[in-house]
């Protein structure tokens, strides 16, 4: 049985067709030899079009977008404090407190929509500095929580009236003395002389509260009923009557209305500790992405969050990971890249193999945990593989490549050259595509010495779908340096058939080093570079060791 506990699979930015398919077809084998947790394929930006194809042709589901791993308010353990009704009485709301062991209650309304938060301070406050005798009306109290709070009985009257007008008075003196302190609506808390409640009841009181449990005569409940006067029975004497009534009071007339600090699900905690920590309050509410009412958490909470699990796939590059990386615990790494500046705070699971394809490398792991590869998983996998290495054009591209592309293709019901020819057409298509998307679908920074520099790749079936390309975007490929700060900007633009690549590239280095990596004269505009197709391979080295070269 599986736990709440979810693990992320998820691949680089700007995710490629091998980025995007890993993910999914490395969650499917952890559910299916996992018990213990939930595997979820997750992607870190938006899909190309190429990927988009293979996920429609093989009908999966594209995965969610994750964009930022950081530890969200949803991480933290939530305190499932069951909101509150805003017409329950303070002393209710007291004895809530105490069974659960908090300070502060949530207020809902009956759509579960967050009201208004109540605390103890709150409380002290309606018990201790109040001394308004016509506050009880004011609230608005309804004759069921007084009946409540004195733990009476009502004998005339409708219990679930309210008492709106007048004032608290403690009928005590001669007849001529009450005459002249009752009026019109006041609530007497009154003793057993029935000539007293006789006399309340024709001031035109609008409801007697009879102490310490005295008999009520026949002729004061036909009087009251006469005139809808509520009469409620108490066992607690006159001092502990007045004592206790304030604590009868709706909570929504004491309970913070306006200005309510709250969080959603997706808050992030950094975030949040900042909020809280200008604040004095000790609980906080949570709301979901509708504004309902989810829970509360308090500032120790905070202290003992929980960080995402993730296992990453096609990449190791923290500058390639989903944002705040260093913020999720690293469960495993299954990737073909060289070792990059990934780092983790624990020793992890770390599988790197030379090859062309991080498809390839899930395809052996589900050879070697012996669990059969689906019909739609092989196209994932097989389609991962083509895009990785153009159709086996790749120098990455291996003989395990072909041989598990061969077999996943026959698995999945595909011919290799008619799929690719396809998947390829659909990725060369960028007419409904914007010039900024272009250059971000398949987009990667990478680090050598003082040097930052960004490599995008753009491939197509023919030279003038490219022609077209480039004549979009060198326009802006100084304003990408700049937004991405880097040093500098190469566009690889690559001709899968021709099996060759255009390089052009923005910053003031760029063409001298692109120049010095190829040994090509000095060109401002681009290189042309003849058998040139994998970034990885072919490019990023080259331009590593010229850089290295000039330092």
């Amino acid at each position: 049985m599986k736990s709440n506990s979810r693990v992320y699979v998820i691949g680089h930015k700007n995710p490629d067709t091998d980025s995007i398919c890993a993910a999914i077809a490395y969650a499917n084998l952890k559910q299916q030899t996992d018990d213990t947790m939930d595997y979820i394929p997750m992607r870190a930006g938006s899909v190309s079009a190429e990927t988009a194809f293979v996920l429609e042709y093989f009908k999966a589901e594209t995965p969610e977008l994750l964009k930022d791993v950081g530890t969200q308010i949803r991480d933290i353990h939530i305190r499932k404090t069951e909101g509150v009704s805003s017409h329950i009485s303070m002393k209710r709301a007291w004895e809530m407190m105490k069974i659960l062991n908090v300070v502060t209650l949530p207020v809902v309304n009956k759509k579960n929509k967050l009201e208004g938060l109540i605390v103890t301070g709150d409380i002290a406050k309606s018990y201790m500095d109040v001394y308004d005798n016509s506050i009880l009306s004011t609230a608005r109290t309804q004759y069921k929580n007084i009946i409540d709070t004195l733990e009476g009985t009502i004998v005339a009257g409708n219990e679930h009236g309210y008492f709106v007008k007048g004032k608290v008075v403690v009928g005590i003196g001669t007849p001529e003395v009450l005459q002249s302190i009752v009026e019109d609506d006041d609530l007497v808390i009154i003793g057993d002389r029935e000539d007293a409640q006789l006399i309340c009841i024709e001031q035109n009181c609008s409801c007697l509260i009879v102490t310490n449990g005295f008999e009520i005569s026949q002729e004061v409940l036909e009087a009251a009923n006469a005139k809808d006067v509520v009469v409620i029975s108490t066992p607690y004497d006159t001092f502990t009557v007045s004592r206790l009534i304030n604590q009868s009071m709706p909570i929504k007339f004491f309970m913070t209305k306006e200005n309510i600090v709250h969080f959603e699900m997706d808050d992030y905690v950094d975030d949040v500790r900042d909020t809280v920590a200008k604040i004095r309050h000790r609980d906080f509410p949570i709301v979901d992405e509708n504004q309902n009412y989810v829970g509360m958490f308090s500032r120790r909470n905070l202290m003992n969050t929980r960080k995402k699990q993730v296992i990453l796939v096609d990449h190791n590059e923290k500058s390639q990971a989903v944002t705040n990386i260093d913020e999720a615990e690293i469960l495993e790494i299954i990737d073909h890249h060289r070792i990059g500046s990934l780092e983790t705070m624990a020793p992890v699971y770390f599988r790197n193999q030379p090859l062309g394809c991080t498809g390839t490398i899930i395809y052996q792991m589900y050879q070697e945990k012996g669990v059969e590869v689906s019909e739609q998983m092989a196209g994932l996998m097989c389609a991962a593989i083509l895009s990785d290495t153009l159709v086996f054009r790749s120098p990455t591209c291996t003989a395990i490549d072909k041989s598990a592309a061969k077999c996943l293709a026959e698995i999945a019901g595909i011919d290799i050259d008619e799929f690719a020819q396809k998947m390829f057409e659909a990725g060369s298509d960028f007419s409904n595509k914007t010039e900024d998307e272009i250059l971000n679908q398949d987009f990667k920074i990478f680090h050598s010495g003082d040097y930052t520099f960004g490599v995008s790749q753009i491939s197509a079936l023919a030279r003038t779908e490219l022609d077209k390309v480039q004549a979009r975007i060198t326009p802006l490929m100084e304003k990408m340096q700049v937004d991405k700060k880097i040093d500098m900007y190469f566009v690889m633009l690559t001709d899968i058939l021709d099996e060759s690549t255009y390089l052009i590239y923005a910053g003031q280095e760029a063409a001298a080093i692109a120049a010095s990596a190829y040994s090509q004269p000095q060109n401002g505009q681009g290189l042309m570079l003849k058998g040139v197709v994998s970034r990885k391979k072919q490019l990023i080295p080259e331009l590593i060791n010229a850089i290295n070269e000039r330092a």
